[in-house]
């Protein structure tokens, strides 16, 4: 990807900054709740499991499982347009923390629930990397 990135940017919040900043260091990271552990994603303030605000973050090994996923033929924003059809996977990975983002060659009639994939950090700007999938 280029300065020509024509897609939505993301805006981190205060919450999500080191995830993003994670990314652009070459590492997928997980909001963990530093008092039971529980790991989650998107990153947010509060625990949903004990309601702590105590937050650490904990680095993945960017290896999943396919939980489910959608053949996007619409581009709901022109920048998607040369784009369409691919692939949104939502990938689960280790503690339970589901993401979901696209899924780079591969063709929907070979998927699979359970199928293995990997993340593939994409630069898409100087200043954003994007997590993508592909199959393992």
């Amino acid at each position: 990807m280029s300065e020509n990135y024509t897609k939505p940017i993301p805006e981190p919040s205060i919450d999500s900054q080191p995830f993003w900043d994670a990314l652009n260091e070459g590492r997928l990271v997980f909001q963990a709740c530093g008092d039971c552990g529980k790991l989650r994603h998107y990153p947010r303030p509060i625990c949903d499991e004990c309601y702590s605000d105590h937050v650490e973050w904990k680095t993945s090994n960017g290896k999943g499982v396919i939980y489910s996923w959608t053949e996007t033929h619409h581009p709901f924003h022109i920048g998607f347009r040369g784009e369409t059809p691919y692939i949104l996977v939502t990938a689960e990975f280790d503690g339970g923390v589901r993401i979901q983002t696209q899924l780079l060659d591969a063709k929907v009639e070979d998927l699979k629930i359970g199928m293995h994939v990997e993340v593939v950090l994409t630069k898409a700007t100087e200043d954003l990397t994007l997590p993508l999938l592909r199959l393992a």
